[in-house]
C-alpha cells in the first residue's frame, strides 16, 4: 500500500489486486490533485480503510476471489465509521455489474465498467466527492 500527500485534496483508496492498475489509478488521481492510498487484497483493504479515512473508495468489485469485492463491501457498509463512505465500483465484467445494479444502488455505490473513459472517471469521482462534501 502507498501513500501520497496534497493536504488541500480528498484522499482516495483506490482497492485492486492488479498491481499495474493501481499503479495506473493512483498515478492518475495524484497528477489531478487528489491523494491516494492503495491496497492490493480485500483482506488489507478494510484495515487501510479504517486508518485511513478515504474521501472515496474506488473498489474491484470482483478481485482475488470472485466474492472478495462483495464482502469488503460488506465490511465498510456494516462499520459505522465507514458506513457513509462514498464508493465507486469498478469492474470489467459489465454482465455481472447490470445483474447487480439493484444491488449496487442498495448499497448506495456507483459503478463503472472497465475499461473506461479517463475523463468520465475524473467526473465521477469530482461528482461524487462534491455530493459527500457537507459543506
Amino acid at each position: 500500500m502507498t501513500s501520497e500527500t496534497n493536504e488541500a485534496s480528498a484522499l482516495i483508496a483506490v482497492v485492486n489486486d492488479d498491481s499495474d492498475f493501481l499503479e495506473m489509478m493512483s498515478t492518475l488521481l495524484i497528477d489531478e490533485g487528489y491523494r491516494t492510498v492503495t491496497a492490493y487484497s480485500s483482506k488489507d483493504a478494510h484495515d487501510v480503510i479504517r486508518r485511513e479515512r478515504p474521501d472515496l473508495v474506488i473498489l474491484d468489485i470482483r478481485m482475488e476471489q470472485p466474492a472478495s469485492g462483495w464482502n469488503l463491501l460488506d465490511l465498510v457498509r456494516l462499520d459505522p465509521a465507514t458506513t457513509d463512505l462514498p464508493v465507486l465500483v469498478c469492474s470489467a465484467d459489465a454482465l455481472f455489474l447490470r445483474a447487480k445494479a439493484d444491488l449496487l444502488r442498495a448499497q448506495r455505490c456507483e459503478a463503472l465498467e472497465k475499461p473506461f473513459d479517463l475523463d468520465v472517471l475524473l467526473e465521477r469521482v469530482r461528482g461524487m466527492l462534491a455530493a459527500a462534501d457537507p459543506r
